[in-house]
């Protein structure tokens, strides 16, 4: 562990209290500002099973009925769950906790996966879903009530006029998951409760903490260049050659900063610009991927390679794949299943070709989520994928399938650092050193920055270092981006602890431009006081910010104001 990570660790579990859980929460009574405590078992349980909805029995901590017995146990501030269910498919189970405040809340909730821009503090909304945790503000303390990241489980709640659910899906694939004579452990309820000195931020971060107590970190501060957003798929070597040269020079004296080659290397390009495997060789604008790595690293920069490792156009075994057309519409190729063995080999395979053998130094794999569940995350709701299909190992859940298959991709990578995107963070905590935390930023479109990152950064930030270094995606500087407005977000990005990493056309590089990013990078490769963002309560785009201790405010939308 860094010496920075004991820091925020030791500064985390101080504001929670000691053992990094306060004394329970008292049940709610009028004019209370908390909810009951969700780390004692629930006033009742049910379980959808492939014929309906069940009502569990209560006896002591156990809920039973038709077959499923559901344990709840409450111990040293936590609430585990574990399911029973030799004979019959499970989908989804219920905890349901009736008591509720006296006092108006307002609610942050998490996303299943990325972030779209649209994370926010908001009222009560009875039928929205708050992937993994959520936290509550009464004006005074933030109280926060969450699953702990590793879950066997997707979970997800919803609070109402009346209560407060938690749902556990425990679903493999779209179909109820069967598991035999094995007792699955879904989730652990983890509550803590805020204080009044203490800012919502603060309370978030000291939450999130409590929820991955073992994260993996980068052991310096990570940026440098990506090509994606100032050539998307339209790359070659000589074009990486250029961005290569240009991020080194441009970094500190003694530092190696890291150098993305994003989706445009593959031999499917001519496809879909994110084309898929499969993935031995480089196009024809990529005659060496090992050369090219070498080359880079000659340049001054560390290599690093994107990556979609479910998808490929290689004749694989049908049986080693998903069905095919269980979405309406999906992208040439097929979708390796991950709960097969030997699909999980050829993916491990791949990704030692990279980091092993070809010797880059971060991988970036993508597209994970989509790939198995046909949907983005703001597309998810109540439920990340559609009924009616599986995963070949029914006797797994999906949480437990995708673990399963981030696990592997880590321990293939050996010594690389692993950047997960369009992956589920709550699953990839303590796995993945990198995270991006929000949907594309944009080399084309200002607003579109604007609404993903700025979003991302602010409402992902309490994640950076307990989960993971959070990633909130790139700063562009492009001929077709603002200026003024993409030099703001670099700044900020910058100067907020959490990686960067900068794609530059070289068109668009002038002096002003050149001594931005310089100035940008000597920033991120030192470690960084965490940014805060203030008026997160207020907006979904904060433009004030407290960087290094001190304020400073940021104008998203006017490209000739001062800040």
């Amino acid at each position: 562990m860094t010496t920075s990570r004991r820091t925020f660790v030791k500064t985390a579990l101080s504001a929670a209290g000691a053992g990094g859980v306060l004394p329970p929460v008292a049940h709610a009574t009028s004019g209370s500002n908390s909810f009951q405590n969700m780390a004692e078992p629930p006033d009742r349980v049910s379980a959808e099973t492939e014929d309906g909805i069940r009502s569990l029995e209560r006896r002591g901590n156990s809920w039973e009925g038709g077959g499923i017995l559901v344990d709840t146990i409450p111990a040293g501030g936590r609430l585990a769950v574990r399911l029973s269910a030799p004979h019959i498919a499970v989908r989804t189970l219920q905890l349901r906790w009736r008591r509720v405040p006296g006092a108006p809340l307002r609610f942050l909730g998490d996303h299943w996966e990325r972030g779209y821009g649209d994370l926010e503090w908001r009222g009560l909304v009875p039928e929205r879903p708050m992937p993994w945790y959520f936290l509550t503000h009464d004006g005074n303390a933030a109280h926060a009530y969450g699953v702990a990241t590793g879950a066997a489980a997707l979970a997800h709640w919803q609070v109402d006029a009346a209560g407060v659910s938690l749902f556990l899906d425990v679903r493999c694939g779209g179909r109820g998951v069967t598991l035999g004579d094995r007792t699955l452990d879904p989730a652990t309820v983890v509550v803590r409760r805020g204080r009044g000195d203490e800012t919502p931020f603060a309370a978030a971060r000291a939450f999130c903490a409590l929820l991955s107590p073992s994260p993996r970190l980068p052991r310096s501060p990570v940026f440098g260049g990506n090509s994606w957003y100032s050539a998307y798929q339209n790359i070659s070597a000589d074009v990486i050659r250029e961005m290569s040269g240009t991020v080194a020079s441009l970094s500190p004296s003694g530092t190696r900063p890291y150098m993305v080659i994003d989706s445009g290397w593959q031999g499917g390009i001519g496809l879909h610009a994110a084309a898929g495997g499969p993935w031995q060789v480089g196009n024809s604008d990529f005659p060496d991927m090992g050369r090219m790595a070498e080359e880079m690293r000659g340049l001054g920069v560390r290599p690093a390679i994107w990556t979609r490792p479910l998808l490929t156009m290689d004749r694989v075994p049908q049986s080693w794949c998903l069905a095919a057309g269980r979405f309406p519409s999906q992208d040439p190729g097929r979708v390796l299943d991950p709960s097969v063995p030997e699909a999980l080999v050829l993916v491990a395979r791949d990704t030692a070709r990279f980091t092993r053998e070809w010797r880059y130094d971060l991988l970036k794999h993508d597209f994970t989520t989509w790939d198995i569940f046909g949907a983005w995350g703001f597309e998810m709701g109540r439920s990340v994928t559609r009924d009616g299909w599986s995963f070949a190992d029914r006797s797994r859940t999906s949480a437990e399938i995708v673990s399963a298959l981030y696990k592997m991709i880590r321990e293939a990578a050996g010594d690389a650092l692993v950047l997960g995107c369009n992956t589920i963070g709550h699953l990839a905590a303590g796995l993945f050193e990198l995270q991006r935390t929000g949907d594309d930023t944009s080399g084309r479109e200002w607003e579109r920055t604007r609404k993903m990152g700025v979003n991302t950064l602010a409402f992902r930030l309490p994640q950076h270092r307990a989960f993971f270094a959070a990633d909130a995606d790139c700063a562009a500087v492009t001929t077709e981006v603002p200026w003024p407005l993409a030099r703001r977000w670099l700044d900020l990005v910058a100067r907020s602890g959490t990686p960067l990493f900068v794609s530059h056309a070289k068109a668009a590089l002038g002096t002003e431009q050149r001594d931005a990013i310089r100035a940008a990078f000597a920033a991120a490769a030192v470690p960084q006081t965490d940014a805060e963002p203030l008026d997160w309560l207020e907006t979904t785009c904060p433009s004030r910010w407290r960087l290094g201790g001190q304020p400073a405010s940021f104008d998203w939308s006017d490209e000739g104001a001062e800040t």
